[in-house]
């Protein structure tokens, strides 16, 4: 069954992991204030994590907007840090040990008697060049199905565009099913743009898979071969171009797979089929479907 399981208060995977932009510090403090009071109560336990905000200030800000966050501090409902603090040490970021972080998480605030985990983070971290940032969108793409779908988690992934530029900000925030405070800006999207499917396990990719885009393509294959699904479904009908390293870095990925069964295509390209002609290797691990 591929419907989203329900979470504590009953939502759906799409509508948990949410991209939120914003451009100022009162957007940024009416946010954080509806989110962190909504979670306070409803009896979840509510984590936020910071990385150019002072801890300091995010507790200040809810308790001068009507939050009790000193009292919330201090019975362990409210948890303030930096996301340095939190997320697992290492010389590069790691999408597989960030997943395992939320199971770990969502598990200890079960221990402690909350219905379910309510987070902040601070996605500035990704306009950084630190060691290990371009798997963010592979771990952007992952967590739909590996933790959305199964914990009772909601999390809202932070944007402020005065500290994300606008190109990384597009691609990251757009593998999110559900976005808030999205503006208009001048020159469209990213070349080519990757999102998990809202149905069955999988992901869709929208424009032109070229060597423009081939660290896009690249993260794209890495949640393919990663992906835990039994069945996986590539949606390739709002591709615009489709370029043959493009696809054998999609087709390689399918046959990294754990599962046997193959990656299903939908809306295959028309070239994507000349390809398969004149490389059958490359169709090891892939099923096209009209459908």
């Amino acid at each position: 069954m591929h419907g989203a399981p329900a979470s504590a208060s009953g939502s759906a995977a799409a509508d948990r992991h949410v991209a939120v932009e914003y451009s100022s510090d009162d957007e940024w403090a009416g946010r954080l204030v509806a989110f962190v009071r909504t979670g306070l109560d409803g009896g979840e336990q509510v984590r936020y994590f910071a990385d150019v905000t002072d801890p300091g200030l995010v507790v200040r800000t809810l308790t001068e907007r009507g939050v009790d966050a000193g009292a919330a501090v201090r019975r362990g409902q409210l948890v303030v840090t930096t996301a340095d603090e939190t997320y697992p040490a290492g010389a590069r970021f790691d999408p597989d040990a960030v997943i395992g972080l939320w199971r770990r998480a969502v598990e200890a605030a079960a221990a402690r008697g909350h219905r379910s985990l309510r987070v902040i983070g601070e996605m500035s971290r990704g306009a950084r060049h630190r060691a290990g940032a371009e798997r963010l969108l592979e771990y952007e793409l992952r967590i739909h199905q590996e933790v959305f779908e199964r914990l009772p988690l909601t999390a809202w992934c932070f944007y402020d565009r005065r500290l994300v530029p606008g190109d990384a900000l597009e691609l990251l925030a757009g593998a999110h099913l559900t976005r808030s405070g999205t503006a208009a800006r001048p020159g469209g999207g990213p070349v080519l743009s990757v999102a998990p499917l809202a149905g069955p396990p999988g992901f869709r990719l929208s424009g032109s898979a070229g060597y423009e885009s081939r660290r896009v393509t690249a993260s794209a294959a890495a949640a393919v071969a990663a992906s835990p699904a039994p069945d996986l479904t590539l949606d390739l009908s709002r591709l615009d171009h489709l370029d043959v390293a493009a696809f054998a870095d999609l087709a390689r990925a399918a046959h990294r797979r754990t599962s046997r069964t193959p990656v299903r295509l939908l809306g295959s390209p028309p070239a994507l089929t000349r390809m398969l002609e004149l490389f059958p290797e490359l169709g090891a691990g892939l099923e096209e479907s009209g459908q």
